[in-house]
């Protein structure tokens, strides 16, 4: 019986592993790399804007992308932590 719960286990770890393939490994590791993409792309238009090379409406565009993107991955944050907490509320 313990063999089969380790090789139970074994089986089932990969699936659950970050970046894994499935309904939402792959989706969260694209959400945070594009999350990373805006955030660098933000950073490229202050420094832009700073040194004069950058148009500042495109600065304010960026920001405002920037905190959207911000306040999706905190919401997603809040959403995990929620249903981890509703896991751990669970009786065994």
């Amino acid at each position: 019986m313990i063999q089969n719960a380790v090789s139970a286990y074994a089986a089932a770890r990969p699936a659950v592993a970050p970046g894994a393939p499935g309904p939402l490994g792959g989706a969260l590791t694209d959400a945070a790399a594009d999350f990373a993409a805006v955030m660098r792309q933000t950073d490229m238009a202050a420094q832009g804007a700073m040194t004069g090379s950058a148009d500042t409406h495109q600065l304010v565009q960026s920001i405002a992308e920037a905190q959207l993107a911000l306040e999706t991955a905190v919401a997603i944050r809040d959403k995990m932590v929620e249903a981890y907490q509703d896991i751990l509320r669970m009786p065994v």
